[in-house]
């Protein structure tokens, strides 16, 4: 990608901006039943199901936060409580930033209004967002949207917020299946994969690569 000076820097939140820890709650409540390997395929399972329960019309996250706990239970003969889902929905709010997302987004935010497209309900994102340590233009959630990513809805919703066009806008994430996928497919030719590791390479898709949001300030020539 050559510098591109957008109108907006758009983000996901959750895995690129924020430390997504949901294997990390499913450690905590199944880590004592399962062996490693065991909680290995469980949280992968766990994780598929989470993009499944999101694929079909809207409902609340905490109804697919609760369905997928189910169904990776189910799938690992784990013994499944109503209650289990209700605490990994309630984690959420409490996670933080990566280390390197509040001195990487300052630096662009002085420059380019940033804005988010969160796979999330209005009741966690802010909580989240306060934590980030930089000043955000708007805050969309896919409660607002009435859509999950990587369905074109949510990121339509949002071009439509901003009243802006996909060659507008430079899209951030550190997901291929969530974000960039559907972003190349709607237009948006300017994109960026942060490598964070959950991901392979997918160079398709068209994107700039960067290791953590350090290296976002560059790619916009700042």
């Amino acid at each position: 990608m050559t510098q591109f000076r957008p109108k907006y820097i758009t983000f996901d939140c959750y895995g690129t901006l924020t430390h997504f820890q949901m294997a990390e709650a499913a450690q905590t409540l199944y880590g004592d039943q399962l062996d490693s390997d065991k909680m290995v395929q469980f949280i992968k399972n766990f994780a598929a199901y989470r993009l499944d329960e999101i694929m079909g019309d809207w409902k609340p996250y905490n109804e697919v936060v609760h369905n997928a706990v189910e169904r990776a239970c189910r799938k690992n003969g784990v013994t499944f409580k109503d209650e289990d889902g209700r605490f990994v929905y309630e984690q959420v709010p409490t996670w933080g930033p990566h280390a390197d997302v509040p001195a990487g987004l300052a630096k662009v935010a002085r420059e380019i209004p940033l804005v988010i497209l969160s796979n999330a309900m209005d009741e966690q994102i802010m909580h989240n967002v306060e934590k980030l340590g930089a000043p955000f233009h708007k805050v969309y959630t896919a409660q607002q949207a009435n859509a999950y990513k990587p369905r074109f809805q949510a990121f339509e919703y949002m071009f439509d917020m901003l009243g802006c066009n996909p060659e507008d806008i430079l899209h951030v994430s550190s997901s291929f299946r969530y974000d960039l996928m559907s972003a190349h497919d709607l237009g948006i030719k300017n994109k960026v994969w942060v490598n964070r590791g959950h991901e392979p390479a997918n160079p398709y898709y068209g994107y700039t690569e960067i290791k953590d949001i350090s290296g976002l300030a560059g790619v916009v020539g700042l």
